[in-house]
C-alpha cells in the first residue's frame, strides 16, 4: 500500500497488487475485500493491478518507485 495525492485530505490510501499467473480478480474486488477486514482509514480508496512492483537489490519493494496509472 502506498500514498497518493488527494485534493482535500492530502493524501489517501491506494494499492498496487500483482496477482499470480492463475487467479484472477478486479481491483474492485480486492477493494472490498480488504475494507470488510480493516478499519475504515486504513483501506485503499484506489487499487490497480500491475505486471510487476518495483524491487530493491535485497528484494525488497521500492514503494516510492510504484508508478501511480494513469486515471
Amino acid at each position: 500500500m502506498v500514498g497518493v495525492p488527494h485534493p482535500g485530505l492530502g493524501e489517501q490510501v491506494a494499492a498496487a497488487v500483482v496477482l499470480r499467473p492463475a487467479p484472477r480478480a478486479t481491483p474492485e474486488e480486492l477493494r472490498e475485500y480488504v475494507e470488510e477486514r480493516v478499519a475504515a482509514y486504513e483501506y485503499p480508496r484506489r487499487v490497480w493491478l500491475a505486471d510487476t512492483l518495483p524491487l530493491g537489490p535485497s528484494g525488497k519493494i521500492l514503494k516510492r518507485e510504484i508508478a501511480l496509472p494513469a486515471e
